[in-house]
């Protein structure tokens, strides 16, 4: 029979692998959209602002999640100190969040399969990975993790081999060449596209119930996984700007095989090998995000969000097997519907909302009566704020230079609400 009891088994190298592995595919794509929005110098200022922000953010959220470890992640923490609507607005954002960011990196899936073989379309590409990584995570959370554990090693290696093919090509004049087209407006018209090297390693807060010795494991794997991000993603950047005219890799969903068939050629054997392992890094992510997105929806089911079949657990594997397949269903109806960079920044809507909320429920956390942190935020309450400071200043210029996307984010909030409370209020009908 089902229960809704999750299974401990992660160690901090799981979490660590986890947290980078549900991030790094934003190394190999959608970010040099960026560079279309600001410049190579412009989302350079972008990538550094955003950095500060997901480093205070981190350290202060690794709190809530000590504190706090369950499955619903930032939905449990609001729930906590907000009370139920700001739990409903911290699912809802988290939800769309990962729900949309695994069909972007879907896309990219197919968009690289594409560049091996162009006899291939991205959309069946995109599609099939649905429905194999979902199978791979109805195996269990400790294959899973072991399988993201590996995937992440190689995604990591494969991003310091292109380091290395292209360093010796780096020139500073390329990365220079009209380096802010849009002054200072585009380093925010280009912070979703920034945002996008980090999204999503957050999610490691919903594998929180499956983590041996949470209050010790969590911190070290997030605070390693961010420091690994961080490297990675300067790395990749500057370096990817420095071998071209920029332009010529702003708007395609495979940048990193590209700049490599510019060091090396197109016809180059390693070419195609880099291209085909430049999977490994999407992969991972894809992966991880699909863990993170099914331990939302069973936490939100399991408090009454949404329905109680959606937070059984399956009696052998342990895993929420109806939360994986119902998410899948969802990303395959966005593939076929929306585009990459749509998908982004409503992606990125979603998490800097989160964040915001996270950050206010740390600091209703800290004013509780008797709450005493396991792990304490260093140099609070600055990096709380600086991360809120930050994450609002985000939230503006996204919803500035993409307000009809925050419309359709809002109507989709709005629907939640009323088919939440309609429900509520219809079971209370039944009670009397």
């Amino acid at each position: 029979m089902s229960t809704t009891a999750l299974k401990k088994t992660l160690l901090p190298i799981h979490i660590w692998a986890i947290a980078v592995g549900l991030v790094i595919s934003g190394d190999y794509f959608g970010w040099n959209y960026g560079w279309a929005a600001a410049g190579t110098v412009g989302f350079l200022w972008a990538t550094i602002i955003v950095t500060i922000l997901y480093i205070c953010f981190i350290f202060s959220f690794t709190e809530l999640t000590t504190a706090i470890p369950d499955a619903g992640g930032p939905f449990a923490y609001a729930s906590k100190t907000l009370g139920v609507f700001g739990g409903l607005i911290a699912g809802y954002a988290t939800l769309v969040e990962f729900l949309l960011a695994a069909p972007a990196i879907g896309f990219a899936l197919g968009s690289y399969v594409h560049f091996l073989i162009p006899s291939i379309g991205v959309l069946p590409v995109a599609i099939f990975c649905y429905f194999l990584f979902t199978g791979i995570n109805l195996l269990g959370i400790k294959e899973s993790a072991i399988f993201t554990l590996l995937i992440t090693i190689l995604a990591i290696a494969e991003l310091l081999l292109f380091m290395g093919i292209i360093a010796p090509s780096f020139k500073i004049d390329n990365f220079l060449q009209n380096p802010m087209p849009f002054g200072i407006k585009g380093i925010f018209a280009a912070l979703p596209f920034a945002i996008w090297f980090y999204l999503a390693i957050e999610g490691v807060a919903m594998v929180a119930e499956e983590v041996k010795d949470p209050q010790r494991n969590i911190s070290k794997g997030y605070i390693w996984g961010i420091f690994t991000l961080v490297i990675l993603a300067f790395g990749v950047m500057i370096l990817t700007g420095g071998i071209t005219n920029w332009q010529v890799l702003s708007k395609i969903d495979y940048p990193l095989p590209e700049a490599v068939s510019i060091v090396l050629g197109k016809e180059n054997s390693f070419t195609k090998l880099f291209a085909s392992i430049g999977l490994l890094g999407l992969v991972a992510s894809f992966h991880g995000i699909i863990i993170g997105y099914s331990r939302q929806i069973f936490a939100l089911a399991r408090a009454g969000f949404l329905p109680k079949q959606l937070a059984l657990i399956h009696p052998k594997r342990k895993t929420p097997h109806w939360a994986l397949l119902i998410g899948g269903v969802v990303g395959i109806i966005c593939l076929c519907t929306a585009t990459t960079d749509k998908l982004i920044i409503l992606s990125v809507l979603g998490a800097i909302i989160l964040y915001i909320i996270s950050m206010i429920s740390l600091f209703k956390l800290r004013k509780q009566k008797g709450y005493k942190p396991v792990y304490k935020t260093p140099f609070y309450p600055l990096f709380p704020i600086i991360a809120l400071v930050l994450s609002v200043v985000c939230l503006i210029a996204i919803v500035y230079y993409n307000w009809y996307l925050s419309i359709l984010f809002l109507i989709g909030f709005i629907a939640v609400c009323i088919v939440y409370y309609g429900v509520k209020y219809a079971n209370k009908k039944i009670e009397k």
